[in-house]
């Protein structure tokens, strides 16, 4: 017996850690989320407008996924819809900490600057592709979570 678990192959060095994985497509949210607001006449209309909104959405699964790695994927996706929902909702309250907050160039990325309900189906549009794509890297041995 090598010693290995049946679940997880050996490490070898031939594959990325799962959680490097993760991260590299967080950082390539970002960047692609950022892209969409700083130019955003390189995306057509329907992108600019609104897939910044589900990249971030998007980014919050693959957060929860980097520090709950064996969550199922329909947990990690109602975790991400409900962070996603109520930072959105928070947007309602304009309480003088929270809107300096706001003001700053990360707390408008991470907290938003003022609710709209269009963001709530992109926000449901980034979750729901982003929990599809790790159920499929799930289903193909590329994550250290068991596919549930």
């Amino acid at each position: 017996m090598s010693g290995a678990s049946p679940s997880r192959p050996p490490r070898d060095g031939r594959r990325l850690r799962p959680a490097l994985v993760r991260a590299g497509i967080a950082a390539a949210i970002v960047l692609l989320g950022l892209a969409t607001r700083r130019t955003p006449e390189r995306f057509p209309g329907f992108v600019a407008e609104y897939g910044g909104d589900a990249l971030w959405a998007a980014l919050v699964y693959v957060l929860l996924s980097i520090v709950r790695p064996r969550a199922s994927v329909w947990r990690l996706a109602f975790a991400a819809a409900t962070v996603a929902f109520v930072v959105e909702g928070s947007q309602l309250l304009q309480w003088d900490w929270l809107n300096t907050l706001r003001a700053t160039r990360l707390g408008a990325l991470m907290l938003g600057q003022g609710f709209l309900w269009s963001d709530l189906p992109s926000y449901t549009i980034g979750v729901a592709t982003a929990a599809a794509v790790d159920a499929l890297l799930r289903e193909r041995g590329t994550s250290d979570a068991r596919p549930r």
